[in-house]
């Protein structure tokens, strides 16, 4: 490999430089979503539990830094964390919580904190968070069971306040279409409610393998969710969880963009560090791209892609959140018509994940619809453009895949990726 970067950097844009011949073998980071239910189970155990391998991004310092103001001794040793449990205890802190734009730590928090010891816990985040990313379902759902929780300004947005010492227990419903993460979020702390607690869904279910996850952790740390179909969860009170050594596994949703840099180049990429057996519901993106004609090849801990001429595909992705956007890209180059579909909760992450990733393919010279809950993409030939990220990290790394097969892409805020993947820009460089 040359010893200068495969990418230029100009300020706060990254020119991505098309690659010849890819054939790579790269390593998944750790698993974003794994990581940090860890953290915050682990923060809420009995005793002193060792997470190795973790993700120590953006979302997840957040989590460390918000669990230390809460009481909870937290230490970052080479490549793990090693957590003190306080049993469900929480310290009120002496200041508000800043959680930036880590939507997932606000939702978790909003019950966890309830678990505080006197006062009120103040949440907040950035402006995206303060204005465009309400949780009024999540409010709502944790009055029944005791938690005294309101937006600050009204809006259903942080700042929130939470009354700690409020965690009551009993039942409550949550509407099963907006975020898996609402339900998580009661679930995680559920333990040392007063009572039980149950959680009744009304509606469909959207990303049910996130619950799968969530379930997954808890059950590590020792406590069994009763999960009736998805349409109603129980979690006993006075079983906490029992700290312990484990290790987080790799992330599908990250080495998604690598697959799709072999569907788009027509190239080779294994990925390692994978557990072929996980429930995470990102594995799905390896289906959808081997019936728009790659070729898959599995290991045991592995997954190699190769690319082939590229064919549309039609996809209810309400379970797969996290790889609409490389999909979307990939089906940028393909053959026809490819439409994903029920995906109206992605309106509602970092940026809005409909309108956004289509306006950036239209830029690239690529027809596309938007309906409330659908991408429709007609696949071309893409062209040189200046991406805009809207601070998205999965904006970032799903439009920068196309510059390996096209000259002239170029990602605004390449910083952005911090979110989730810090070496991201170091792990594209080993693709050439």
């Amino acid at each position: 490999m040359e010893n200068k970067p495969n990418y230029k950097i100009e300020s706060e844009i990254i020119e991505i430089r098309p690659i010849e011949m890819l054939d790579a073998e790269v390593s998944a980071p750790p698993a974003k979503a794994y990581t940090l239910r860890n953290i915050f189970i682990a923060s809420l155990a009995k005793g002193k539990s060792i997470i190795l391998n973790p993700l120590l991004a953006e979302d997840q310092m957040y989590a460390i830094n918000a669990m230390k103001q809460l009481g909870v001794k937290i230490d970052i040793d080479d490549n793990r964390l090693i957590i003190e449990g306080m049993e469900g205890r929480l310290k009120t802190p002496e200041k508000e919580i800043y959680l930036g734009n880590s939507g997932v730590s606000v939702r978790f928090l909003a019950a966890i904190a309830a678990l505080a010891d006197g006062g009120d816990v103040i949440i907040t985040g950035n402006e995206r968070m303060q204005t465009g990313r309400p949780i009024s379902d999540l409010l709502d759902a944790l009055k029944p069971i005791g938690i005294k929780a309101e937006s600050i300004n009204g809006n259903g947005c942080p700042p929130l306040r939470i009354a700690s010492g409020t965690f009551q227990g009993g039942e409550t419903e949550l509407a099963g279409n907006k975020s898996s993460q609402y339900f998580s979020s009661i679930m995680l702390a559920a333990p040392y409610a007063k009572q039980d607690v149950v959680i009744n869904t009304l509606g469909h279910l959207s990303s049910k393998p996130f619950i799968d996850i969530t379930l997954d952790c808890m059950k590590a740390f020792g406590v069994e969710v009763k999960n009736d179909d998805y349409k109603a969860f129980r979690i006993c009170a006075g079983n906490g969880y029992k700290a312990k050594e484990i290790s987080v596994e790799g992330d599908y949703s990250n080495a998604s963009y690598f697959f799709a840099a072999a569907a788009i180049t027509g190239g080779r990429v294994r990925v390692t560090n994978l557990n072929i057996d996980s429930v995470q519901g990102e594995k799905y993106f390896i289906d959808c791209i081997e019936e728009m004609g790659c070729r898959i090849t599995k290991g045991d801990d592995w997954v190699e892609v190769k690319g082939e001429k590229l064919k549309g595909i039609r996809k209810d992705m309400n379970n797969y959140p996290d790889i609409v956007q490389p999909l979307a890209v990939v089906a940028a180059f393909a053959e026809g018509e490819s439409e994903f579909y029920n995906i109206e909760h992605l309106k509602y992450k970092e940026c809005d994940r409909i309108t956004a990733p289509a306006e950036e393919l239209r830029k690239m010279g690529i027809d596309v619809i938007t309906e409330k809950d659908r991408l429709i993409i007609k696949g071309g030939t893409p062209t040189a453009a200046e991406i805009e990220t809207y601070n998205d990290h999965r904006m970032a790394m799903s439009f920068s895949i196309a510059g390996l097969k096209i000259p002239g892409i170029k990602i605004r805020n390449p910083k952005c990726v911090k979110k989730s993947f810090p070496d991201f820009w170091k792990k594209l460089e080993e693709l050439y």
